[in-house]
């Protein structure tokens, strides 16, 4: 065969070929064949490159020009590296997981996640204010016992003592810490089995909770070293309850509205969902525990340190449930 006709007839194959390497070296490219032929339409690198190959054999063979058989030899060494590249180490894929996925899978159910959080903050914030108007009402939302307890951890007069804690080191109260705060989350959840109103119960009582120790605290004048003492693990430890809110909601309307699928087929798509946000949530609340035990309990520290480090956590970790993985391609 010529190389002429060699060469019209395999050049729609070569060009493909190549545009899919160029395309998958781009970051915002998507990964896709142009031939008419649909040789690479799905994607089928390896019979594509075993192609390539096989008509660098046969240039070379009929002594074809120098420049096709250079062409076609590059386009074998950039498809040998692709098929025989290194599998990324297990490290990059949680990176790109914490980095774009979770935060576009809460961006993704943004409607259940959404309701959480107004559930919860709604709660947390109505019980704030209603207790500087009506401080009694501590009384009915706690026993005298834990106003008390409340009130010796965070008593101003006391400025030697741990912020937060009655007793306990560093270390002891981050196991604590994260016995406590992934139970509340992995809770918050799986209460969604129960058509959503599980979920709903834990947000509002958690919501209700918080707020009823802050907003009685600061009414009686305690409000400096509690929220110099929440400062800091405010932002992980509250948004992963949302979250977890939002999880459960989700899971219990796989179960209430699963619109053209089966229910079964709905609860195990939202259950899969579910099981990444936890994985995300976890990983929040030990980051939001960490904070907690070695950091917020520090009560010699500035109050603007404090309110700046706490500031600049709510910022970084809302900027980047709301910006990571836009644009990014998922994971191979």
């Amino acid at each position: 065969m010529k190389q002429d006709l060699f060469q019209a007839r395999h050049e729609p194959e070569w060009k493909a070929f190549e545009s899919w390497l160029v395309g998958r070296a781009r970051p915002s490219a998507k990964r896709r064949a142009l031939d008419a032929d649909g040789l690479f339409s799905d994607l089928d690198f390896p019979a594509a490159y075993r192609r390539i190959c096989q008509h660098l054999a046969l240039a070379q063979r009929r002594g074809y020009s120098v420049l096709l058989i250079d062409r076609l030899q590059d386009l074998v060494h950039r498809g040998h590296i692709v098929l025989y590249r290194p599998q990324p180490p297990s490290w990059h894929a949680a990176v790109h997981f914490f980095a774009a996925d979770f935060p576009r899978l809460v961006r993704q159910h943004w409607r259940a996640m959404g309701i959480a959080a107004l559930l919860f903050f709604g709660s947390f914030i109505g019980v704030i204010v209603a207790l500087q108007f009506r401080p009694e009402l501590a009384h009915s939302l706690f026993d005298a016992a834990d106003l008390a307890r409340f009130e010796a951890m965070y008593d101003p007069s006391n400025a030697d003592a741990k912020l937060g804690r009655e007793s306990g080191s560093d270390v002891k109260m981050f196991g604590f810490y994260i016995l406590n705060n992934v139970s509340i989350g992995f809770r918050t959840i799986a209460a969604g089995f129960f058509a959503c109103i599980g979920s709903v119960y834990v947000l509002l009582f958690n919501g209700l909770f918080l707020g009823g120790v802050a907003g009685h605290l600061t009414a009686i004048g305690y409000g400096g070293p509690f929220w110099r003492f929440v400062a800091g693990h405010s932002a992980p430890e509250l948004l992963a309850i949302v979250i977890s809110g939002g999880a459960g909601l989700q899971l219990g309307m796989a179960l209430i509205a699963p619109g053209r699928r089966s229910r079964a087929r709905a609860f195990v798509e939202a259950g899969i969902d579910m099981a990444k946000l936890a994985l995300g949530i976890f990983a929040m609340l030990v980051f939001a525990a960490f904070v907690e035990a070695f950091w917020s309990s520090i009560g010699w520290m500035p109050d603007v340190v404090k309110f700046s480090v706490g500031g600049l956590l709510w910022v970084l970790i809302l900027l980047w449930l709301w910006r990571g993985g836009r644009g990014a391609l998922h994971a191979p």
